[in-house]
């Protein structure tokens, strides 16, 4: 039994035979899933789209990589010579960036605690943005130029609601969360989630698909769209077109809570609230119910002394109609008023018997004033005189309407003889040039070959001139 070997020793024979073939490595690809802890040594991995990396770039390595620029002369920290720099850059562990596409050089060894093989990196040169920096910057540009980002499209995420839907993997730690922490806000809500998966080449079709689901069925007043953190790789399919457009149409407001506080993603340039993480999602759409319950004891106590002034108000109004009423009897105040009431109605009474008396008398004196003047035969005479006039009037009017009616029968005639129409009730023709637009008067006005219009009495015929024209 004796090549039955441990896990160290397993462990120790590989790093022995890893380390001894690639005792020195030049590697490019894509920085991914950077971290920088405390210690100041730089963790990231390395991909190409097919496989992956993991790589250590310890702080004392970092000391010896200084930035260059192109043409500058510097030493090589792996070889001790002297090179010039033709367009890569050294690197800082500060200037390292996920996207980046870097070259690395270093040596293999393998990480026993966990069996892995890595890449220990004495030299970090930047070989310019990743595809997939590259491809987010586009799509990026692109939605902007289409307004998929302008403020005045959004619109406003409600505040404590009592409906939402949740866009994410059932299964997964944000929505756990997102669940846990919503039980302990606000005043209780309903929550559907639309399950869709959050990562792989299915997810954004998904994702896109769970987002119109969610805005048909019209349900919910707002839209969450949540996942956890993870790499560039990972998030990948929130930095999609079908993604980005589902969120454009979607006439529900779109929460976007994807990845950890640095992430950002395509999903929330277009959403109309972005938050930093699926926690803060809920913290967002949901007050703290201690918030919301010294809000109530605050409206409690302004309400209870609302009603304190009140009550304080009325008792001095009711005072102050008590001090009223002892100083001025109601009783007494009521027989003034009639007494009152009956002086004045008398008054009123005297004053219109005396205006009608007036009035009478008035008409009595301009009748006999009238007699006296003109006498009752001349007013007869004229009352007659007037109705005789009025007779005339009405003949005159009479005669002149009808006078009037036959000059217009008389112009209608006149201007139907003048209708270019009419003689073709007759039988006739009007003959209309195609070349010219004008009507023939003349046989000389066609040539052969000419398009004619001949219009008669129910419609028009075409014709074209085939001989020469002659005329008598």
């Amino acid at each position: 039994m004796s090549n039955i070997l441990s896990v160290s020793e397993l462990t120790k024979s590989v790093k022995a035979l890893l380390e001894a073939e690639f005792p020195f490595v030049w590697v490019r690809g894509q920085v991914t899933n950077l971290a920088r802890p405390a210690s100041g040594h730089v963790y990231f991995t390395l991909t190409d789209g097919d496989a992956a990396l993991s790589v250590v770039w310890f702080k004392s390595s970092q000391r010896s990589a200084e930035p260059v620029n192109r043409g500058e002369e510097r030493v090589n920290p792996l070889t001790g010579e002297i090179e010039e720099e033709q367009g890569a850059t050294a690197l800082t562990g500060s200037g390292l960036e996920d996207g980046m596409e870097v070259l690395c050089a270093g040596r293999l060894n393998v990480y026993e605690p966990r069996g892995q093989y890595q890449l220990v990196a004495e030299l970090v040169q930047d070989q310019g943005v990743g595809d997939l920096a590259v491809a987010f910057e586009a799509l990026k540009r692109k939605l902007a130029d289409k307004g998929y980002f302008d403020e005045d499209r959004k619109i406003a995420v409600p505040k404590n609601p009592r409906r939402v839907a949740v866009i994410t993997s059932p299964s997964g730690a944000a929505i756990r969360d997102f669940l846990r922490i919503a039980d302990t806000r606000g005043t209780g809500a309903e929550i559907r989630i639309y399950p869709s998966l959050v990562q792989g080449d299915q997810a954004p079709e998904q994702i896109a698909a769970a987002l119109d689901a969610a805005d048909a069925d019209d349900w919910a007043e707002v839209v969450v769209l949540i996942r956890g953190g993870g790499s560039l790789e990972d998030l990948w399919a929130f930095n999609t077109e079908p993604v980005a457009d589902a969120i454009y149409r979607a006439r529900l407001p779109v929460v976007s809570g994807v990845g950890h506080e640095p992430d950002v993603s395509i999903a929330d340039f277009v959403a109309d609230k972005r938050v930093a993480t699926p926690s803060h999602a809920v913290q967002e759409l949901w007050p703290q119910r201690e918030t919301l319950v010294q809000k109530l004891d605050v409206l409690d106590m302004g309400l209870g002394r609302a009603y304190a002034n009140w009550l304080l108000g009325k008792g001095k109004d009711f005072e102050h109609l008590r001090k009223a009423l002892v100083w001025l009897s109601p009783e007494r105040r009521l027989e003034r008023m009639e007494d009152q009431f009956t002086s004045l109605s008398a008054r009123l009474q005297g004053a219109g018997l005396d205006t009608f008396y007036d009035h009478v008398d008035d008409a009595v004196r301009t009748t006999d004033r009238l007699n006296r003047a003109f006498g009752t035969v001349q007013v007869d005479g004229l009352a007659s005189e007037v109705a005789g006039l009025a007779h005339r009037l009405t003949q005159g009017a009479q005669r002149f309407s009808e006078g009037k009616a036959q000059d217009f029968e008389l112009l209608q005639t006149a201007l139907h003889g003048f209708d270019p129409e009419g003689p073709l009730e007759r039988g006739y023709a009007l003959v209309r040039i195609n070349r010219t637009g004008e009507f023939l008067r003349d046989p000389k006005g066609v040539t052969k070959g000419d398009g004619l219009d001949i219009r008669v009495k129910g419609g028009s015929v075409a014709a074209v001139v085939t001989d020469e024209t002659s005329s008598d």
